[in-house]
Parts: C-alpha cells; structure tokens; sequence
C-alpha cells in the first residue's frame, strides 16, 4: 500500500504539471490503461484472500478515483486555456473588405424541372429531349392535326420565312413535304412521335423543354416551358392517368390534401381528352394549392390538358393501336413554379433582373430528393 500512495503522489505531480492535452493522455494511459499500474494492482486482487480482499480493494478503488478525478479537472483546465487562446488569434479586422459572397443561382425553371424529374423518375419514367427548330410533320401532321385543322391556328407559330411565305399552310400533307416547313415547336409532344418511332412500345417518357408560341402578357410569354408525359402500354385506361398526376401533384406540393379533377375537352391528339384542374385556396393575393375546390374558400384551377392517346397518332409513331394504348398529359413548368414559389408575374422570369434572381434563386447545392424533400428553398 506504501508504494500505490507512492505512485499516486507522483502520478497526481505529473498531471498537474501537463501542460498539453497529449501530455495529460500519457499520464492516463500510464495510470488507467490496460497495462497501467493502477489496473495492474486491480489485477491483484484476484490472487487474495477474501479478507485481504476486502481491506485492500477499496484503497486501490479509492487511488483510482482520485487519479481520474485529477485528469479530468486537468482536462477542462487544459481545454478552456485552448479555447481562449483560439478566441484571441482569430480576429476580424473590420476594416478590411468583406469577402467575396457566392456569386449566382440555379434559375427557378430549371430547380422545377430537377424536381420534376426526380419525381417522375421514381415512378419509372425516363427524360426524353427533341430539337426545338422542328419540323411542320413532327409538330402537327403526327400528332393527328391535318393542313386544315382549326388546331393549328390555337398555337399562333412561329414559322420559319420559307413556310410563312405560303401562310405556313400549303397543299400537301405528306410526311416528306412536311419534314421541309420548318419552325419553333409550339409544344414538347413531337418528342413523342420522335421517342415512340425510336423505341416503340411499352414506353414512360417526359418529355420538358422549351416551347414557343405568338403570345405575351402576364402570364404568357413568346416562349416558356412545358412538360409533357406519355405511356403507352397494354391495358393502360384514364384511372392510371388520374391516379399519375394526382401522385406527381402531391409530391411536388408536398401536399396529401390534393385533390384532382378531370373535365371532358377536346385536343385533336387525344381521345378521349380531358383537362385536369386541381382544388386551390387564396391566402392572401396568392393561391395556394391544396384541399378540395367545391369547398368553402377554395376554387378550381386549371393546370393542364391530358387524355387517352388517339389512334391515328399512335399509327404515325408506328405503334399498333389494336395491341397499344396510353395516355398523355401536359403542364406547363412555369406556371406551376409560380404556384409553389409565390411569383406573380411570368414574365420576370426572363426579364435577368439580379434582383429577382437573388430573391428566387435556388443554391445549387440544395438537389431535389424525395428522401429530403423535393421542395428546395429559395
């Protein structure tokens, strides 16, 4: 016992004396490890008889407690000095310049079509791309609009000088003359035809992207962005449409109160065709979607047009409409990035105000997940 006091006094000497904290952990592991002469004396006990046992067990217990007690007051000691001195080096001289702040943002359009795509990509669709100059066949003839067709004088295109000098509207109708009149797709569904006639069926695509059309107020702009999705499978019926986009709308609101309703309409590339209008409050000057539109407060909104993919169409795109039949729909992504993100005005979208910018741009390391949440914040 003389010598464990012996040893404890010169121990309890040399972490007073640590002036670091690796110092301080020598002294503990010299003491307290495995092999340090506090456990060795613990060891002993085993070789004793119960009564040496009892009399000298709580004096090495005792040693050991005061050895602890003294490292771990050290410790703090040791650690608090370390925190001051770190306050005190690591000024700021308000005098010099601040520092460069991070410099640009991901555009809201494009942090909508990331969510977009995340979504639908857990629900098995992939993104499909299509040149945006296209071609008169591809963007109306395909998709079951003929020369006549009231349809086409809806989109108000922007033909290119060699079709505008016949009034973008000439006699023949066949796909040879047609891939000749050129002009800027008035919609993404050409990437249909062009995906169906490359992959054929079954086939999940969306297809968002830049479109164009002879328009401009405050919630039309001469070009903005839409998307587009199609399925084509066997069996596919309107509640596999109904039950998509509802999935997609409460994902991307982040919402289980959506509520979706689908109205009878009239699009030449689909039939039957539908539009779909989802239930809406106003909270202030801002509509915020949610809960059911025949509700107290709450109204109908319309946000897209979709319907069951018309036979011709699916003849075009060389798929047989006897062993094949889908659906397909189409939103535009500014307007829904609008609702979720409190914007009033479209065309501020492009107007390249920084300050706008600033307020509505998303960090670019902030990707939407359906693990965290596809809604980023601005």
């Amino acid at each position: 016992m003389t010598e464990l006091t012996a040893q404890k006094q010169t121990t309890l000497d040399q972490i007073g004396a640590a002036t670091t904290l690796d110092a301080l952990e020598e002294q503990r592991v010299a003491a307290l490890g495995k092999k340090g002469w506090v456990s060795l004396a613990l060891k002993t006990l085993g070789s004793m008889s119960p009564d040496e046992r009892k009399e000298v067990a709580p004096a090495i217990q005792a040693v050991r407690g005061e050895v602890a007690a003294a490292i771990d007051a050290k410790k703090g000691e040791l650690e608090s000095a370390a925190l001051e001195a770190q306050l005190a080096s690591e000024t700021i001289d308000l005098t010099l310049p601040a520092p460069d702040m991070a410099k640009g943002s991901v555009h809201p359009v494009s942090q909508v079509m990331d969510e977009l795509a995340e979504i639908f990509a857990d629900l098995g669709f992939a993104v499909a791309t299509g040149p945006e100059i296209e071609d008169d066949w591809h963007n109306f003839t395909a998709l079951n609009m003929d020369e006549s067709h009231p349809a086409r004088a809806m989109h108000d295109t922007f033909y290119f000088p060699d079709a505008a000098a016949d009034g973008g509207n000439p006699a023949s109708s066949s796909e040879a003359v047609g891939q000749k009149r050129m002009l800027l797709r008035t919609h993404t569904s050409p990437v249909q035809i062009r995906s169906m006639k490359e992959q054929g069926a079954p086939i999940r695509i969306i297809a968002p992207g830049r479109v164009y059309r002879s328009d401009s107020d405050a919630t039309h702009t001469p070009m903005f962005h839409q998307v587009e999705g199609l399925v084509i499978d066997r069996d596919i019926h309107l509640g596999h449409l109904k039950w998509t986009l509802e999935t997609f709308f409460k994902a991307f609101f982040e919402r289980e109160d959506i509520t979706l309703r689908l109205r009878p309409s009239y699009f030449p590339f689909t039939e039957p065709s539908v539009e779909f209008d989802v239930g809406y409050a106003n909270e202030g000057d801002r509509r915020v979607v949610g809960g059911h539109g025949d509700a107290p407060g709450h109204d109908w909104m319309e946000l897209g047009g979709s319907g069951m993919v018309n036979r011709r169409v699916l003849e075009f795109a060389g798929v047989d409409p006897d062993e094949y039949q889908g659906f397909a729909f189409g939103l535009g992504i500014d307007r829904i990035a609008m609702l979720k993100y409190g914007m009033n005005d479209l065309r501020a979208f492009f107007d390249g105000d920084p300050r706008w910018l600033s307020h509505y741009g998303f960090s670019p390391y902030d990707q939407p997940t359906l693990s965290a949440g596809v809604g980023a914040r601005p």
